[in-house]
């Protein structure tokens, strides 16, 4: 079990992993945790047992802050012993999958309480992506200031380059910014750097992605570069996710359904769970499932009231069920948020809808009353 979850975790780049054989030297022994802090030099420490009570297994894990002695996550997971093997890679993936998230918002929690002079492009970054969890129009735009400080110190910090073409990407989905054109060139331009230089942080190569998907249609190089992002992490949650809604926007929703099931399940606990349930929103409305995406929308705007993606499904799918008072109240909500919307705005910023799924959504909107423009 160490085996399978040293390996899944050392798929992350960013964390220096110690190797299993190193770890085993203290097996059975009661040592204190920071003392095994000091001697293998380490930041976090992950530790777990396993119980077998007849053909039933239950392994435990926690994740502790050895500065602070502070837990960090703990869980547990049930299984049976008729494949041990598939329950091995089941928990792997899962501790991976959820530990992952726990660890940056960690890092980025110790990188905020660094003096502002002594910071590197890598607590930059990190507090730009604070900023970005935000989900407002202030934390953005002070997001790409953080990023674009980080790479005035390393101009060739992919991290830092993919994360200026998201929060670009997010500025223009939800109208936070007028995007110039130089805008979505540099964004762009830093995507295709990040994707060139990076070759082991499926996170990077992942926002990259979604970027130049987003922001200039290349459908083909961002699922490419998924693709890689997978081979190299395969419980890389976000990376699982953006395949999924480029599915669903590509008229694949059952695709992309899957892809974004696998995204939850992996990472439950994410920042950008309610990113999940609106991609989630978005598939059911491109497979005419118009109930559910109503459903997966409220889940979405319960945690992001302003989410315009989710908003917008809102309004497409009770047109399409003949609720029209409702989807008249919920355009009102959306033009509250996003003021400029009309057909044709609507029709250019969703330039990389397939032709099957962007007319379903332009006539839900017209028959809500949105302009033609």
């Amino acid at each position: 079990m160490v085996e399978e979850i040293t390996t899944a975790i050392a798929r992350l780049p960013w964390l220096f992993v110690i190797a299993r054989n190193s770890a085993f030297t203290y097996k059975g022994k009661p040592v204190a945790v920071k003392q095994v802090a000091q001697e293998l030099g380490v930041r976090y420490v992950l530790e777990g047992s396993v119980r077998k009570a007849g053909n039933r297994v239950r392994i435990s894990g926690q994740l502790i802050d050895t500065a602070t002695g502070a837990h960090i996550w703990a869980d547990r997971f049930d299984g049976a012993l008729d494949d041990i093997f598939e329950l091995q890679d089941q928990v792997a993936s899962n501790v991976a999958g959820a530990i992952e998230p726990k660890l940056r918002q960690s890092e980025i929690e110790r990188a905020s309480r660094k003096p502002t002079a002594n910071l590197t492009a890598y607590d930059l970054y990190l507090r730009a992506l604070a900023q970005s969890y935000r989900f407002t129009e202030e934390g953005h735009a002070e997001a790409v200031v953080l990023a674009g400080r980080a790479l005035a110190i390393d101009p060739s910090y992919s991290p830092a380059a993919a994360l200026v073409g998201r929060c670009r990407g997010q500025q223009r989905m939800q109208g936070w910014r007028a995007l110039s054109g130089e805008d979505i060139d540099e964004a762009c331009r830093l995507a295709r750097q990040a994707l060139e230089a990076e070759r082991d942080d499926a996170e990077t190569i992942c926002q990259a992605a979604w970027t130049l998907f987003r922001l200039a249609g290349e459908v083909a190089i961002a699922a490419a570069a998924l693709d890689r992002a997978l081979a190299l992490n395969p419980n890389a949650a976000h990376a699982w996710s953006a395949r999924g809604i480029i599915h669903a926007v590509r008229n694949q929703p059952e695709a992309g359904i899957e892809a974004l099931e696998r995204a939850r399940r992996l990472s439950p606990f994410d920042p950008y769970t309610s990113f999940y349930a609106g991609n989630m929103a978005v598939a059911h409305a491109a497979a005419r499932r118009f109930e559910q995406a109503i459903e997966w929308a409220d889940r979405a705007l319960h945690d992001q009231p302003r989410m315009v993606p989710a908003m917008v499904v809102k309004v497409v799918a009770n047109a399409h069920l003949g609720r029209l008072d409702e989807a008249r109240a919920e355009l009102s909500r959306l033009l509250a948020v996003y003021p400029y919307r009309t057909i044709a705005a609507f029709r250019e910023q969703a330039h990389f809808l397939a032709p099957e799924v962007l007319e379903p959504c332009l006539t839900g909107l017209r028959l809500a009353g949105l302009a033609e423009g």
